[in-house]
């Protein structure tokens, strides 16, 4: 077991922790510089191949360079068939991506029943329950973190076999300073992280992997309020499974959705693809990305996956494709966790563009060795996986494209691009961003309904216009990749005027 200072005490009991500070100077500096280079290189030098340290390996540049250079000779000898192929492979692109989602959430929508009406395992007693550790990554959120201990403390989980562990950076005394000032109980453990590049959420969670010490460990976010039975939820779970079963996502959504059009905008969103379609990859045995927040893990399956890519923006997707491309499982529990979403336009583009940037980087990582990943994972879960994680940047990158040739055909008419492509393939790729689109409205409208949240259902419509925020975001992240690939964009917490325990449950706005 990795050994720990406690150093100090707050009035409330709870523990700091400063690695390394009961001992010699320089052992304590050798420790602590040990743990530090695990959190950030050991997955790096268990697989390099696995990890996003390098954007593009060897093999990756000589062929895509090769790749650019016949591209480009292509279009200068046949500049008209490369412009027909390119926008055809446009339109297709975003049909694939979007009508896998439909196909992904309508398959969810029949294991819905199955989750309302199943008989609900017994309550286990207490004796029973193994330890769990919480780990919450926390930054800069000095304005929320006494929140935290208010929600964490409203888990249905004997105290004694809960180890919360709040992972706070050593640049953020403030962060730590507001933490100790809400009085926590004694199964709080403040973890400072020494200072190093990169500073990303990941690294803080190895960090805080290499100190845990429960059977089973979920990530939340510091203004996270989960069901109060989610925890016996998850052990449930896992222990109705067989070790493949590493991971189990429970939904997330937002208790500030009425807030502004952003706010239900995200809702939609969120609704779809936790209540949707994370189950129907769940019921297919797909690959599913995490979300960013209640992953709940096997200790020992975490472990041996190396734990979380410190060099990966969007960690959580990747250690989702990760287990299933190591022939191992995530599942989902209908148990939700209360949000708040983004408020601010600005906010939203920052968090997005991670977001996206941290796909692509996923994308690369596990396409270096494309024949290991079908053999290991499966072909199905393969082209999942590309559906998914490649086709949802896609989508955003094309939009522009397919909303600028709708806008000049209404405009000026078809026979301006008719100049350029042929007048089949346009009415094609408008059918294609007519009809996708109508897809995603419908699913939208499917997670307000789930929820029971049908004053958000009208506003589904705009989701055509929220895209394009995306689409700014999904060519930042593009830029990004090149320019600062491991570049962490912080999304501020605490602008809602709401609260988790206002009048938005988890049952949502019913008006």
């Amino acid at each position: 077991m990795t050994e720990f200072t406690d150093h100090g005490r707050t009035a409330g009991s709870a523990r700091v922790i400063r690695l390394g500070e009961d001992m010699e100077p320089a052992s304590g500096r050798s420790y602590r510089d040990g743990l530090v280079d695990e959190a950030i290189y050991g997955l790096w030098r268990k697989n390099p191949s696995l990890s996003a340290r390098v954007v593009l390996d060897k093999r990756q540049k000589v062929v895509g360079t090769l790749m650019l250079v016949v591209a480009v000779v292509v279009v200068i000898v046949w500049p008209r068939p490369v412009a027909i192929a390119a926008f055809g492979a446009v339109g297709l692109s975003f049909l694939v991506s979007v009508g896998f989602k439909f196909w992904s959430s309508m398959r969810g929508a029949r294991v819905e029943s199955h989750f309302r009406t199943a008989v609900q395992p017994a309550r286990m007693p207490d004796c029973e329950l193994p330890k769990y550790t919480v780990l919450v990554p926390v930054f800069k959120e000095a304005n929320i973190v006494g929140q935290l201990v208010d929600n964490l403390g409203g888990i249905d989980y004997p105290a004694d076999k809960l180890e919360i562990l709040v992972l706070v950076e050593e640049a953020d005394p403030e962060t730590l300073q507001a933490a100790l000032r809400a009085d926590p109980p004694t199964n709080f453990s403040f973890v400072v992280v020494p200072a190093s590049q990169p500073q990303t959420k990941p690294k803080a969670c190895n960090v805080g992997l290499q100190l845990a010490t429960g059977e089973f460990l979920v990530i939340y976010d510091a203004e996270d309020k989960p069901d109060p039975d989610q925890l016996r939820k998850a052990v449930s779970a896992f222990r109705a499974h067989g070790d493949d079963l590493v991971c189990v996502q429970a939904a997330l959504n937002y208790f500030n959705s009425s807030e502004n059009v952003l706010t239900r905008m995200f809702t939609l969103e969120y609704s779809f693809w936790f209540d949707y379609m994370l189950p129907g990859l769940d019921f297919e045995r797909l690959p599913i990305p995490l979300g960013g927040t209640s992953n709940h893990f096997r200790m020992s399956g975490l472990r041996k996956l190396g734990g979380w890519d410190p060099f990966n923006v969007t960690e959580d997707a990747d250690l989702g494709i990760r287990t299933s491309a190591e022939g191992m499982r995530v599942g989902v529990i209908d148990s939700t966790t209360m949000e708040e979403a983004n408020t601010s336009i600005p906010n939203f583009v920052r968090q997005r563009s991670r977001w996206i940037k941290g796909y692509l980087q996923t994308v690369l990582v596990h396409i270096r060795h494309p024949a290991d990943l079908v053999r290991v994972a499966g072909p199905r879960q393969a082209i999942s996986f590309l559906f998914l994680v490649a086709g949802t940047p896609a989508t955003f990158l094309t939009v522009p494209i397919l909303y600028l040739a709708f806008l000049i055909s209404l405009c000026v008419g078809p026979d301006v691009l008719e100049a350029f492509f042929p007048g089949w393939l346009l009415w094609l790729n408008l059918f294609n961003l007519g009809f996708g689109s109508a897809m995603m409205v419908y699913v939208s409208m499917m997670g307000a309904f789930r929820r029971h949240r049908y004053s958000l259902v009208p506003w589904a419509i705009l989701n055509p216009l929220y895209w394009l925020l995306h689409s700014i975001a999904a060519y930042k992240a593009l830029w990004q990749l090149i320019t600062k690939p491991h570049y962490w964009e912080k999304t501020e917490h605490g602008l809602t005027a709401a609260s988790a325990h206002g009048s938005e449950g988890p049952a949502g706005d019913n008006s």
